[in-house]
């Protein structure tokens, strides 16, 4: 074989596994070999230039002497070439992985950052996003990336601060992140002075400790700026394959709501020393998390996104509402002022397009069969033309009540409230008629809802049963993450 700067270690190893531990000898960094996971990651697309650039060794050098231990182990010495020496972008992820497995097995940050500069030099966004994934296909857990985190964009921050500040037009989606995190800022700054000056002097409590629940009051903002990326930016981004971030800063972001009502709660209970622990984690969480979207994920979205999907992200966000800062609209329609109407759903040949998706007739007939309601339907005309047939139905149905005017359905004592609530409905005076009656052990629950189209004119009746005894009955909590099966 060849060897080269572009030699592959992963297929060097392949050919001759027995230099695993000859490259592991020759230089300390090269001990990541060992580590399955960066074999798993790295291993598969770094190269011998790209090590050595990490390892602080010359290529020349190293090439020569790997050929040597080849025809000692051998007899056969390959040949050496000295072209492919250039660093290519699948090269740089890999040695930004390689830096990360560092981290990972106790390296020192300060170290790493130099082995950053040393070897990487500039980093853009997608790469960084591009490494996160890269371990997590190679079987990192997303907890450990996630843990990592705060780590590698400590490690790159340097080239990151050289990145120019995102400049993007009012009205634009990044331009209300951006404006949030103005607000989170101050809140964060909030926090860390209020920990200060308690640590300093816990006497000062009666008068620190409201300012700390004021600011923390305000978790309603910080938690619709999450849900908004959660919910909409990432979703666009997993369309262009970006998957990192939302599976890496979904969790942080859970993180940073868990420590938010832990340090709430002391506040609320006056226990100053739980506090004072809590709130500096807390604006450091906030803080470094500013810094991760402007410099990481809104550069990596502005470079991936259409303008038609920035019109999208920002509908969406409206739908989603806003909590801190309000989106300036004056962005022009080409830079993704949002459509009127909701944008057209993403279907395929076969399927209904509804406003939120699109569906078969069969998969919506399942749906409306496995609610764990019943569902009447009469139109504007006061016919029935449709109810649920659920596994266990409240009220008696059968195909014969379609298309019967829904007053012959009831008993003639009933009929009178019927006409009533249906007048009130069709005049606009009242939107849902609610009631709710024992039947033997069970409690019902029953809703009428008017339902109108876009303009505003009546259409018909949804009636809605439901037994909300068992619910009734529930206390306490059980958690999606307590879930057992």
């Amino acid at each position: 074989m060849q060897l080269s700067a572009s030699t592959k270690i992963n297929d060097l190893l392949s050919t001759h596994p027995f230099l695993e531990d000859f490259l592991v000898a020759y230089n300390p960094h090269f001990a990541m070999l060992k580590n399955k996971l960066a074999r798993a990651t790295v291993g598969r697309v770094a190269t011998l230039g790209a090590a050595a650039r990490i390892a602080g060794v010359d290529i020349h050098a190293l090439l020569r002497d790997l050929a040597a231990a080849i025809e000692k182990q051998t007899s056969l010495r390959p040949e050496v070439t000295h072209e492919g020496d250039g660093i290519d972008r699948a090269q740089r992820i890999a040695m930004l992985g390689h830096i990360i497995s560092e981290l990972h097995d106790g390296g020192d940050l300060a170290t790493a950052r130099e082995h950053f500069v040393k070897a990487v030099g500039d980093v853009d966004a997608g790469e960084i996003a591009e490494m996160e994934e890269e371990m997590i296909r190679g079987g990192l857990p997303v907890g450990e990336v996630q843990r990592l985190c705060d780590v590698h964009v400590g490690a790159f921050r340097d080239s990151l601060d050289q990145k120019k500040e995102l400049s993007v037009p009012a009205g634009h989606a990044v331009h209300t992140y951006m404006a949030d995190n103005k607000i989170i800022a101050v809140l964060a700054n909030q926090l860390a002075e209020v920990a200060r000056k308690l640590s300093a002097d816990l006497a000062s409590a009666g008068e620190l400790v409201p300012v700390a629940t004021a600011a923390l009051a305000k978790y309603d903002g910080l938690d619709n700026h999450y849900k908004r990326k959660e919910n909409q930016l990432f979703p666009l981004l997993e369309r262009h394959g970006v998957n990192g971030p939302s599976q890496v800063m979904w969790g942080i972001h859970d993180q940073i709501r868990a420590q938010w009502k832990a340090v709430r709660k002391s506040a609320e209970g006056g226990d100053v020393k739980a506090l004072v622990d809590g709130l500096p984690g807390l604006a450091r969480g906030m803080i470094e998390m500013i810094y991760k979207e402007e410099k990481i994920l809104f550069p990596l979205a502005m470079e991936k996104l259409t303008a038609e999907e920035w019109a999208e992200e920002k509908h969406g966000e409206d739908e989603l509402g806003y909590a801190l800062a309000k989106p300036a609209f004056s962005l022009p329609l080409a830079a993704g002022r949002p459509s009127p109407s909701p944008a057209p759903a993403l279907a395929e040949p076969g399927l209904l397009n509804l406003t939120t998706g699109a569906l078969s007739l069969e998969m919506v007939d399942l749906l409306l069969r496995h609610l764990p309601l019943d569902l009447s339907f009469v139109d504007e005309n006061d016919v029935v033309r449709y109810y649920s047939e659920s596994k266990e139905r409240i009220f008696p149905r059968t195909p014969a009540s379609i298309g019967r005017t829904v007053q012959n359905c009831h008993p003639p004592k009933s009929v009178d409230t019927v006409n009533r609530i249906l007048e009130s409905f069709r005049a606009g005076k009242k939107d849902v008629a609610e009631f709710w009656i024992h039947m033997g052990p069970r409690f019902i629950h029953i809703r009428y809802f008017a339902v109108r189209d876009n303009a505003g004119k009546y259409r018909g009746c949804l009636e809605v049963t439901q037994d909300i005894g068992a619910i009734r009955a529930l206390d306490g909590e059980r958690r999606l993450l307590d879930w057992k099966d």
